[in-house]
C-alpha cells in the first residue's frame, strides 16, 4: 500500500517527513485477520501506547475535546496530551497537544486498514490561542494499522513537520526549535519505531 496515493496520509509539501513501519507475517489469512483485530484494539487504546513502546518514550494521555482526561478508545475530536522526554511546553502547561482530525477504517489499495490522523493543537484547558506543540499545525501524524494478505503492519507517517516558531512564549520558541530539530533528525524516529514494534509484538 502507498499511504499517500490512498489519500489516507496528507501529501508532503514542506518541512520534514518520516515513514516508520513494523510488520508481522502469519501462516494463513485467518491468523493474520485474528491478529489484525488485536492490532486495531491496541491502536485505539491510546493510553496504553507508552506501555507498548517502552522506557524513554513519550506518555500519551487521551482527553476529550474539552481536555478532560478519559479512559476509553479514541474518537475524532479528542486530544492527545503528550509528555515527551525532556522539557515540556509552557504553553501546554508541560505537555504537547494534538487533536484527532480523523479516524478512518475500511479498505484501500488492496489492504484493510484503520488510520488515526492527528495535528498539533492548542491546549483546550487554557485560553492561550497558540499551538502547544513543538511542531506547527502544518504537521500531521498518521497512525495506521493494516492487513495485506497474511501480513499485518503498524505504521506512523509524519508529514510537513516544521518547528513551531509562532509560540507566544520566547522560552517555548527556543524549546520548539531545539526539540523539533532533534525530532526531525532522530528522536521521533526512535519514538515511532518503539511504538510500531510494540504494537505488532506478540
Amino acid at each position: 500500500m502507498d499511504p499517500e496515493k490512498t489519500g489516507l496520509v496528507p501529501p508532503q509539501e514542506g518541512g520534514g517527513q518520516s515513514n516508520t513501519e513494523a510488520s508481522r507475517s502469519f501462516g494463513s489469512e485467518a491468523e493474520a485477520n485474528t491478529f489484525f483485530d488485536v492490532l486495531k484494539a491496541r491502536l485505539l487504546n491510546v493510553n496504553d501506547w507508552h506501555r507498548m513502546a517502552g522506557a524513554a518514550t513519550a506518555v500519551f494521555q487521551l482527553t476529550d475535546a474539552e481536555g478532560l482526561e478519559v479512559d476509553r478508545t479514541v474518537q475524532a475530536g479528542d486530544h492527545f496530551k503528550i509528555d515527551i522526554p525532556g522539557p515540556g511546553s509552557v504553553t501546554g502547561e508541560g505537555f504537547d497537544w494534538v487533536q484527532v482530525e480523523a479516524i478512518d477504517e475500511g479498505e484501500a489499495d488492496g489492504a484493510e486498514h484503520l488510520t488515526i490522523r492527528v495535528r498539533p493543537a492548542t491546549d483546550p484547558n487554557t485560553p492561550r490561542p497558540d499551538v502547544a506543540h513543538f511542531f506547527s499545525d502544518d504537521a500531521t501524524s498518521s497512525f495506521m494499522v493494516r492487513r495485506e494478505g497474511t501480513t499485518v503492519t503498524a505504521a506512523v507517517y509524519g508529514r510537513n513537520e516544521k518547528p513551531n516558531t509562532a509560540a507566544e512564549k520566547l522560552v517555548d520558541k527556543a524549546r520548539n526549535l531545539a526539540v523539533a530539530s532533534g525530532a526531525i533528525a532522530a528522536a521521533s524516529k526512535f519514538q515511532w519505531k518503539s511504538l510500531v514494534e510494540g504494537l505488532v509484538r506478540e
